[in-house]
């Protein structure tokens, strides 16, 4: 009796605003009649990636073929969610070729891998390979380390030193688990500045793992998929800071959605998203906003000092048309001023 073949699945992590969903939009459109399916997790209620995956316009991105979890980071919700998301996907006659799962921003890789050594799913699924998006100028900048050079002296003056933040936390994490580490935006990089990046993602990742740069998400979708590392075999070879915790949580994090009315002006509400980033302790801000006398939606995509934003699709004739915006950043940041600085 032949054995049923095993769906791969490709975990693709990052942190927020890395290039994620750039990665997978170019994949989906380059699937050259490979059926994928998406399993795409956010942080907050409001499923702007999944969205803009489904208007894509391409037909490897139906509706049907991109499933979203917004109730929680799929790193904790494996049991109530993520199992019997993946469960519709593999019970569908027309099974998917091969399905891709983007976690939020601030997911940890390695819990949601280890959901594979489930017997359920074992059975009918393998980890072809976990992709880390890294965005190379948020790691030039220093954003994952309060001051990278000066705590590289202090740990090899005493390799016992704590001195992680959350943030260089759930990036050392990312890059531990991976197969691949793609380092996006890398033409915003001098040469130099590149090879500091790698260095560093050298340093984290393990040493058979190769990094990539890419430019707007831009690779040739085999070198991502038919890795066939069977990750979930190998899982606890890949070292995590949470690995002595029977449970871990994001009390790190906040997010919030704010509703915004329709634009006049469109350079004023990038200047006012632009404002809100320079708030303490904001990581993200990203969304969907009506522009006076445009029929499309504005995609606002905002990290660090960079925002981003394009028309990626025209306003469905039954859809209402509003305005949203959802903020992430460290716990405790002032909510009231990032709203002030939106909406004001």
């Amino acid at each position: 009796m032949a054995l049923a073949v095993k769906t791969p699945v490709t975990v693709i992590t990052g942190f927020l605003g890395a290039g994620k969903t750039s990665l997978i939009r170019h994949m989906l459109e380059n699937a050259n009649g490979r059926k994928l399916a998406l399993i795409i997790n956010e942080f907050g209620d409001l499923g702007i990636d999944g969205d803009i995956l489904k208007g894509c316009g391409d037909e490897t991105c139906s509706e049907d073929d991109v499933m979203e979890l917004t109730n929680g980071c799929i790193c904790c919700t494996v049991a109530d969610d993520f199992i019997p998301t993946l469960e519709t996907l593999l019970d569908r006659e027309d099974r998917p070729d091969h399905i891709v799962i983007e976690t939020s921003g601030l997911a940890l890789p390695k819990p949601l891998v280890k959901a594979f050594q489930w017997p359920e799913v074992r059975s009918r699924t393998t980890v072809d390979g976990v992709i880390t998006v890294v965005d190379g100028p948020a790691v030039k900048s220093g954003l994952f380390a309060d001051d990278p050079e000066l705590i590289k002296k202090q740990r090899a003056a005493d390799p016992t030193l704590d001195h992680e933040n959350p943030l260089e936390e759930v990036f050392g994490d990312q890059l531990a688990c991976a197969d691949m580490v793609i380092v996006s935006k890398s033409d915003m990089l001098e040469e130099g500045e590149l090879d500091s990046v790698l260095d560093l993602i050298n340093e984290e990742a393990r040493t058979s793992v190769e990094a990539i740069p890419a430019i707007h998400g831009r690779l040739d979708p085999g070198v991502i998929l038919g890795l066939d590392a069977a990750v979930e075999d190998d899982v606890d070879a890949r070292p995590s800071c949470h690995d002595d915790e029977e449970e871990h949580e994001h009390d790190d994090f906040d997010t919030f959605t704010l509703d915004i009315e329709v634009v006049a002006n469109t350079n004023v509400i990038i200047g006012r998203v632009k404002q809100a980033l320079t708030e303490e302790g904001v990581l993200r801000i990203k969304g969907a906003l009506v522009i006076q006398d445009k029929p499309a939606r504005l995609i606002v995509q905002g990290v660090g000092e960079r925002v981003e934003h394009y028309y990626d699709r025209p306003w469905a004739s039954d859809e209402t048309q509003a305005g949203q915006l959802v903020i992430i950043g460290l716990n405790g940041f002032d909510r009231a001023a990032v709203k002030d600085a939106l909406l004001n």
